[in-house]
């Protein structure tokens, strides 16, 4: 872990230059929101690239990890997952063809519902999902070694889960 304070960062350089111009301006909300904006697309790249060996993308990977964090029988409509995901039925219905032909998940009718539809993880889909989950976390435990104590990130994730609940 590096005990060097940062940089000075792309947001650094937004806010100075907001300084000059609007000198009235508080931007530490822009300071807290761009670092949050940029983290996440940064993170996003690099999880994406730890699922790739497993032939899957973030979106694949949310898609069976929702499956399997629901436990056994591992099983949720379509619209249970759409709400769980935040996307809209359109892109879940990509999502869920490519991982049906993949032999990841299968779709059969709703036995309560003669409307619905059940999704189901597979085997396939489980062990598949249970390697690619440690390979994500490998890499967002890199991320936070290399920047923060133990404490910071429990800090971090206090303060996050504080900012959420009033923003959500």
């Amino acid at each position: 872990m590096n005990t060097q304070p940062p940089a000075p960062d792309p947001v650094d350089a937004i806010a100075a230059q907001w300084a000059v111009v609007r000198p009235d301006l508080d931007t530490l909300p822009m300071e807290v929101f761009g670092r949050i904006y940029r983290l996440a697309a940064a993170m996003r790249g690099r999880v994406d690239k730890a699922y790739a060996p497993y032939g899957m993308g973030l979106g694949e990977f949310d898609v069976l990890a929702t499956l399997r964090r629901s436990g056994a029988p591992y099983t949720l409509s379509p619209r249970e997952l759409t709400a769980t995901l935040m996307i809209t039925t359109g892109g879940m219905t990509g999502r869920l063809d490519k991982l049906e032909k993949a032999g990841l998940l299968t779709r059969s009718p709703d036995p309560h519902d003669r409307r619905g539809l059940r999704v189901t993880l597979t085997e396939r889909g489980r062990e598949l999902v249970d390697q690619a989950v440690g390979a994500g976390l490998e890499r967002q435990r890199e991320a936070l070694e290399g920047a923060l104590t133990e404490e910071e990130a429990e800090q971090l994730t206090g303060l996050l889960r504080k900012l959420l609940a009033t923003t959500a």
